[in-house]
């Protein structure tokens, strides 16, 4: 009786620690990079004097490296980076001069995913609001590049992605099924003066993509373009939490009604980690459309801190865990993989 309560006791513990262990993405090989991060920010020295000069303040992409990427990957266990670059994008009024810079921006992009292999992808950026050389540049970024998708903001000049101003681009990305990972832009910033830089855009953000994500919808832009794979920056701004204000919108235009495409997005991870958050993100996105984003150098995110909060707020399960660590962008980037 003694052995065979023995033996159940063992039992009992070995299980509990087996779920302890499985509750969280941690429990990896010790030491092994795993995650891959899709939100993770770059730049150049020219396109951060031009974004300063603007006043849009971001010290902390100030003297970017890999190197300094590599140093909190490795903290955060994370394998890949995505890199993109941030608002306020390269247009600064002048169309060839943005040209030239999102050249610039990309083509040292794909030299930093040359220098470590393995370790970086790319979003590449477009020269938006000029149309004709954003098309130019997704063909060069795709083809010559070899970049894993296509980076773009939330808003240019007061004109969302909806708009029809971005029809032939949409339809180009369309046609290529483009990943697109969109960063949301602080359109509201230079009107609202009450609000430091800092707190503008910590607000305006998810405004600005909640704004777009809209423009979408009430255009009936993702049911003629159904094969861009879109990725929302910060957990799809306010989205997940007004669900019932979108219920009518596009009515017409949406053969398949707005949650199926909303659900159809997939929404990264970065500043919406936190246990307020996460249960009614979860609620509305499958989990096998949620990413792993830290928004690294920016908004004080690191991988350290994403994957302790998502562990923490224990929303998710093991094997839910594992797809968005990893696992959800291999299946939209396979390339990855290898």
């Amino acid at each position: 009786m003694k052995d065979s309560r023995r033996q159940f006791l063992k039992m009992a513990a070995a299980a509990a620690a087996s779920r302890v262990l499985s509750s969280t993405s941690l429990a990896q090989t010790p030491g092994k990079p795993f995650r891959i991060d899709t939100h993770h920010h770059f730049t150049i020295p020219k396109l951060y004097a031009l974004s300063t000069a603007k006043g849009v303040s971001q010290p902390t992409l100030k003297d970017w490296t890999p190197e300094k990427s590599l140093e909190q990957m490795e903290q955060g266990s994370v394998a890949t980076s995505i890199i993109s670059i941030s608002d306020p994008g390269v247009w600064f009024t002048d169309n060839a001069a943005a040209r030239t810079l999102a050249r610039e921006c990309n083509e040292y992009g794909a030299k930093v995913v040359k220098d470590y292999p393995g370790r970086f992808g790319l979003f590449a950026v477009l020269p938006l609001p000029d149309v004709d050389g954003a098309i130019r540049e997704v063909e060069y970024a795709l083809d010559a590049l070899k970049a894993d998708g296509i980076g773009i903001l939330s808003s240019y000049q007061g004109k969302y992605l909806g708009n029809p101003a971005f029809t032939p681009l949409m339809e180009v990305l369309n046609r290529r099924k483009c990943v697109v990972f969109c960063h949301p832009y602080c359109a509201a910033c230079d009107a609202q003066a009450t609000l430091t830089d800092a707190q503008n855009r910590g607000i305006e953000f998810v405004f600005d993509t909640t704004r777009t994500i809209l423009s979408l919808l009430n255009t009936g832009a993702v049911a003629r373009f159904p094969d861009i794979r879109f990725i929302w920056s910060h957990g799809g701004g306010t989205v997940p939490y007004i669900t019932s204000r979108l219920a009518g919108v596009g009515q017409q235009l949406l053969p398949k009604g707005v949650m199926y495409e909303l659900q159809k997005f997939y929404y990264d991870t970065a500043q919406a980690f936190n246990p307020y958050t996460t249960p009614s993100f979860k609620k509305m996105v499958p989990p096998s459309h949620i990413l792993f984003g830290t928004d690294y150098p920016l908004g004080g995110g690191s991988a350290a801190i994403v994957a302790k909060g998502l562990m923490e707020n224990g929303a998710f399960t093991a094997s839910e865990m594992r797809g968005i660590d990893r696992e959800n962008t291999l299946e939209l980037l396979p390339r990855l993989r290898t």
